[in-house]
């Protein structure tokens, strides 16, 4: 095994004396150099005394910094041998871009999330009210509150699509929903077509399962249908993750006759459409009226997903599935290993919001439409040369780059105080470098801003052995 002195180590990362938390940017430095190969993995770490008094620092420093490498999967240890480094599992590492544990002063770009509405308050106070008489029971309802399903159901049936409460099941948001139809559905090995870019925790629901993931491009014009059909075919894909409606990140809207051609497809090729319409309450613009996907299901293959984490607050973890009554009862029965039901608390709350859907879709609408007006105009002022389609709904902007990569891009504007979401966490086998997506879901002032940190990052780089924070919570 290759061994590292102290001195070797020092050299490679060249930490800036004033990095705070020091900690941090030399677990960053080393990461970055394990992921540019000049770390070899299986590697020789120097012991931590020799590190703390080569680099000058204390050893609860070197001792901080070398568990957060351990605990990225970027160092393995044993007693009695030293500590070496190493490559995470991409399935099970919590070294996912998605989730910092502070927010270190940074302006957060990185997720998609709204504050929450001004109903919010008063829908959790009638809440604390209603729970008074669940409380009598056990708690657990595992296929969801039945009034907060009869809710769901509701809204469905009024956009077209006639659904009875039994076809609803209650999720712990969207992204637990993706998790339960995989789980029951995809096996290892199975083809899952995903949309690239797309979600990134969809991407780590398929890898979670052992699936093979099968890109098919998507871009802010839309889908094209011979080339979804055709991976569907060609790929013999078991089950395909879709989002018609505002799609993230790029803000594309998927128009009725694609939705009715690629259920056709799917019906064709024997493949099951897992459609996430998280964004759909949240149109900005007129847009043509178009109706939810499972409206041209005449097979039963379309499991739809919804949340309230954009519309109301994601705070609120709350979500669905809409399925055959059968299948939600498998769903129900196969969640209950893990998680037997969501929060009671949390549902009577989304039910109490429902009361006020139309007030909060014009709130949201008002706020949004002016987050993205500002980000836009900032964007034209401070970074011309960036390209993109302003969409009409949703909450990213999905930007092309005029030169360079959105990676070091991240890196630079850290320390320029911002967090942001590079193009490569939404696709797969390192692609998308070119892109990044700015989220409108913050005020009109702190987008520009952060446009003006972006830029000013652009144009200086990234800062030497500084890296982006790893270590998330995921956000959407």
């Amino acid at each position: 095994m290759v061994h590292l002195s102290a001195g070797q180590v020092a050299r490679l990362v060249d930490v800036p004396p004033g990095a705070r938390p020091y900690y941090r940017a030399l677990a960053d430095a080393v990461r970055a150099h394990i992921l540019d190969g000049q770390i070899p993995v299986h590697t020789r770490m120097p012991a931590e005394r020799h590190l703390a008094e080569t680099l000058r620092v204390s050893r609860t420093t070197v001792t901080a910094a070398y568990d957060l490498l351990r605990e990225r999967g970027y160092l393995e240890s044993r007693q009695g041998s030293g500590s070496w480094t190493a490559l995470p599992d991409p399935a099970t590492t919590g070294d996912n871009p998605w989730l910092a544990t502070d927010d270190e002063g940074l302006l957060q770009l990185h997720p998609a999330a709204p504050p929450g509405p001004t109903a919010l308050r008063e829908a959790m106070l009638e809440a604390v009210e209603d729970a008074a008489r669940y409380g009598m029971g056990n708690g657990y309802h595992p296929m969801g509150l039945p009034v907060l399903r009869e809710r769901i159901a509701a809204h469905y049936t009024a956009r077209g699509l006639a659904t009875l409460p039994e076809q609803i099941l209650v999720t712990t948001g969207a992204q637990h929903a993706i998790h339960c139809a995989m789980g029951l559905l995809v096996g290892p090995g199975d083809p899952v077509m995903v949309e690239s870019p797309t979600y990134p925790h969809a991407i780590d629901a398929v890898r979670a399962r052992g699936a093979r993931i099968v890109p098919v491009g998507v871009s802010h014009a839309g889908w094209q249908v011979d080339l979804v059909a055709g991976a569907m075919r060609q790929s013999a894909a078991r089950m395909a993750y879709l989002m018609p409606d505002f799609q993230n990140p790029t803000g594309a809207l998927m128009d009725d006759a694609t939705r009715a051609a690629i259920a056709g497809a799917a019906r064709r090729n024997d493949t099951t459409l897992l459609v996430d319409e998280t964004w759909a309450e949240l149109a900005l613009d007129e847009v043509p009226a178009t109706a939810p996907m499972a409206a041209f299901d005449t097979d039963s293959r379309v499991i739809t997903i919804g949340s309230v984490s954009k519309l109301w607050w994601g705070g609120l973890r709350i979500g669905w599935i809409r399925a055959t009554t059968a299948l939600a009862r498998r769903l129900a029965q196969q969640r209950a290993a893990v998680d037997i039901s969501s929060p009671v608390l949390e549902q009577l709350v989304v039910m109490r919001l429902f009361d006020r859907l139309e007030e909060t879709r014009a709130e949201r609408r008002r706020a949004l439409r002016a987050s993205r007006d500002a980000l836009v105009l900032a964007l034209r002022e401070h970074l011309p040369e960036w390209t993109y389609t302003v969409p009409r709904g949703g909450g990213t902007l999905w930007v092309r780059l005029d030169e360079g990569g959105a990676t070091s891009l991240a890196e630079a504007a850290v320390s320029h105080g911002v967090r942001l979401a590079p193009g490569p966490w939404f696709g797969v086998e390192g692609t998308l470098e070119g892109y990044l997506r700015l989220p409108y879901t913050q005020s009109p002032q702190i987008l520009t801003e952060a446009v003006t940190r972006i830029a000013a990052a652009r144009a200086r780089g990234p800062v030497a052995g500084v890296r982006t924070p790893d270590t998330l919570i995921p956000l959407v």
